[in-house]
């Protein structure tokens, strides 16, 4: 019997900058999985949050004139307003400058310690405040004067940098690391990534500085209050503070941990998927089972950038497309772990397309009707013809077909596995013509509107991960108890009842206009 626990976590957002396109994409495929999962049978925790200590936080505050944790709260507050109108189903929300956050920060920095995996030396090398990370000089080149340099995977500038540090012996770990990924392939995705994180690891790890003394806004190291834990030692534990691992909080680890998959920007999958394993192995804590990175929005053709105009908000997604909209637009135009261009013709197209013409269109001419032709009843249903049955046998697959690929974080091949059953179920209506049934076989009518009527019953439970309102009001207008709405119930042994009253159907999902001065 497998473990029907499910752990599912976004990073957790700096609080440097406000939430964007990126954010809502990340968010928004961890709430997909997280929602499936649970109409899957599955128990699950889904957790986001925020990333609150470092030096560009302070440096941040203090230009603003205020006290860093008042920033953080503001800031914090903002990424908490997106989840709501996104209908984001988190279970809990971490935040780094909790009690129970640093609480667990410091019972792990004294296991890793007992470990004797610490060491206090010092620490010289280029440091990038923008990545608060540290880059070595083949990870370099040349910035625009002798005391800076540019690391070439981000564009940051970075500082030459020289202070008393704490070191995690991260470099013991490199053997065992590469073992990790041997014995666990799916650990890293996609495979780019993957290959990217085992080539880095075989040219052999460095010990890593874990501590600061140039700044106070962090944990404070156990013992020695002059250093304060160094970004990711203090970031990455937030997946098993919020389980309440050692800080005295209700203890979920038993239940949730390993994590089943950690979702994360491409750009910090090395401290996701070296820095954090190595970690947990220090620690003799069990390892996540998948760290799996998301890709890189660009708007139109271009980065996004503040000086160009063309970040893309939260606000701006809910305008243009509506929160079904966002998600589903998001969600179908990348497939995750790929690099992806938003353009907003695309967006209204795809929802256009899919949306209203596809599951909107279908739904609203095959209970349009039943309430015309079948006095607003599931109609009567006679003997299935091989159509009949082809089409209700893909529907019902639709769980275990699906599942495959959520599992594998491919989130567009599942919604095309349900659109294309949203696809069949149009076409069958033209060819079965029901119309004409109407005149020369009523009682075959009554099967062909029964038919389409269960297949959209089956379409929208399956479509209810990525389209919470509107596959939930595509199900009420099938007269659908909330609790007949899991996967549990896509079989023959749950299918619609005739003579059922139905009530009047509306059109669930609107065509959007091409206004191009929305694009930005």
């Amino acid at each position: 019997m497998k473990n029907k626990n499910f752990y599912i976590t976004t990073p957790i957002y700096y609080v440097n900058g406000d939430p964007h396109l990126g954010h809502v994409y990340t968010t928004t495929a961890a709430d997909v999985v997280a929602r499936f999962k649970r109409l899957a049978g599955y128990n699950v925790h889904f957790l986001t949050g925020t990333d609150e200590h470092g030096q560009k936080v302070a440096q941040s505050a203090e230009k603003a004139g205020i006290d860093p944790q008042e920033f953080c709260d503001q800031v914090a507050q903002k990424f908490r307003d997106v989840l709501s109108p996104f209908q984001i189903s988190n279970d809990d929300f971490i935040r780094t400058t909790e009690d129970r956050h640093k609480k667990t920060c410091m019972a792990l920095w004294k296991k890793l310690e007992d470990a004797g995996d610490i060491y206090l030396d010092k620490y010289a090398g280029w440091y990038a405040v923008r990545d608060e990370a540290y880059y070595g000089e083949d990870e370099l080149e040349d910035g625009p004067d002798a005391d800076t340099k540019i690391a070439t995977a981000t564009g940051a500038e970075c500082k030459w940098v020289e202070e008393e540090s704490y070191f995690f012996r991260l470099s013991d770990y490199t053997d065992k690391l590469l073992k990790f990924y041997d014995d666990n392939p799916d650990f890293i995705g996609p495979k780019s990534s993957a290959n990217e994180i085992k080539a880095f690891v075989a040219q052999g790890l460095t010990d890593l500085s874990i501590s600061r003394t140039t700044f106070d806004w962090g944990v404070p190291v156990p013992g020695n209050d002059k250093h304060v834990m160094y970004v990711w030692i203090d970031a990455l534990t937030n997946y098993i503070s919020a389980l309440g691992w050692e800080n005295g909080e209700s203890n979920l680890m038993d239940q949730f941990w390993p994590a089943d998959v950690h979702v994360v920007g491409k750009e910090i999958t090395r401290f996701h998927a070296i820095y954090w394993p190595a970690f947990l192995m220090s620690a003799n804590l069990p390892l996540p089972k998948k760290v799996y990175a998301n890709g890189w929005w660009v708007v139109e053709g271009e980065k996004m950038s503040k000086s160009l105009g063309n970040v893309i908000t939260p606000e701006t997604l809910l305008e243009n497309y509506g929160s079904d909209g966002s998600r589903y637009a998001l969600m179908a135009e990348m497939p995750f772990g790929n690099d992806g261009n938003f353009v907003h013709e695309s967006a209204v197209n795809r929802i256009n397309g899919d949306l209203a013409n596809g599951l909107g269109n279908l739904a609203q001419r095959s209970l349009s009707m039943i309430a015309k032709n079948c006095e607003s009843v599931v109609p009567h249903k006679g003997e299935f013809s091989s159509d009949d049955k082809t089409l209700l046998e893909k529907a019902y697959a639709l769980p275990e077909v699906t599942e495959t690929h959520v599992n594998a974080m491919q989130i567009h091949k599942y919604l095309e596995a349900v659109w294309s059953v949203v696809g069949d179920a149009n076409a069958y209506i033209d060819a079965q013509a029901p119309w004409k049934l109407k005149k020369e076989n009523p009682d075959r009518m009554q099967t062909v509107l029964y038919v389409l009527a269960e297949v959209i019953r089956c379409v929208s439970i399956m479509a209810q991960p990525i389209l919470p309102t509107g596959a939930d009001k595509i199900l009420d207008q099938l007269a659908l108890d909330k609790s007949s709405r899991t996967f549990a119930h896509l079989n023959e042994n749950h299918a619609l009842q005739s003579g059922m009253t139905l009530p009047v159907p509306q059109g669930v999902f609107p065509r959007l206009e091409l206004n191009t001065e929305q694009a930005a």
